[in-house]
């Protein structure tokens, strides 16, 4: 299928690996412009190359952005259109909170998610708008959670500031419709990134079992029978940014296996 988005220009948050990268490197076979960065510098040399080797005609750059800091993000936005032009599809990702409880989310931890999570969304979303709204036409997708419908155990942090963000997005979906811009919500469940054994040896440590153990009762929760690959959420976040996917917007979509329980 083509997905009517060869030549459009798409920036993806964090995209040195996991997620972001396996989503940056289905737009450049698509056809896009593809923008990554992440603050590892080295790291987003190597996923330029990476992105490069399966690109289908458009043009890969990176650079390095700290999604916590308003000046950085505002750099990067400027750097990309100077370079590749004005954004059409924007994948917002930055990662995730650390694990814990509420006893263990100290002001700090709560002040870094909301900027990393939250404003990291808010922000990107602020510096492409107004081009999508003068070329009438964007796509902006956010990756979330599937904390979106039903709330994780020792995530508290995340599962709070993850929900703003689904806020935000679902009352910007509706201002923006009318300009060509749809906004959708991707919420991951347990995908093979290196967050998801990050979390999953957080859940060990707490049970007091090793993480293979971990990993083994996380993958018997999921109908499908284990976690997902980064690819199938890319598979899932690119539709989002299709021709196709036109009527769509203001949703969440949760790609769990069939993990959530919730309707």
């Amino acid at each position: 299928m083509d997905l009517g988005i060869a030549g459009k220009i798409a920036l993806v948050g964090a995209s040195a690996n996991g997620l972001g990268l396996a989503t940056a490197k289905q737009l450049a076979e698509e056809g896009c412009h593809v923008a990554l960065c992440d603050i590892d510098d080295a790291a987003i040399t190597k996923a330029v190359q990476e992105v490069q080797d399966v690109a289908k005609g458009g043009k890969v750059s990176g650079w390095q952005a700290d999604l916590t800091d308003s000046e950085s993000i505002n750099a990067l936005l400027n750097t990309v259109e100077d370079n590749l032009g004005g954004v059409d599809i924007l994948m917002t990702n930055s990662g995730g909170p650390p694990p814990g409880t509420f006893d263990s989310a100290t002001d700090e931890k709560w002040q870094r998610a909301y900027e990393l999570t939250f404003l990291s969304a808010v922000r990107l979303i602020r510096g492409v708008l107004p081009g999508m709204k003068e070329r009438g036409w964007g796509r902006i997708i956010n990756f979330t959670s599937r904390t979106l419908r039903e709330p994780i155990e020792n995530l508290m942090i995340s599962n709070a500031v993850r929900l703003a963000v689904a806020g935000m997005a679902k009352t910007l979906a509706a201002e923006v419709a009318s300009f060509g811009i749809t906004v959708n919500n991707l919420g991951p469940g347990p995908t093979a990134t290196n967050r998801a054994i990050e979390l999953a040896q957080a859940r060990a440590d707490k049970k007091g079992i090793d993480l293979d153990e971990e990993l083994a009762a996380t993958a018997a929760r999921i109908p499908r029978g284990g976690m997902a690959s980064p690819e199938e959420q890319a598979s899932v976040a690119v539709f989002l940014a299709s021709k196709q996917a036109s009527h769509l917007t203001g949703t969440s979509l949760i790609v769990d296996g069939g993990e959530t329980r919730a309707l």
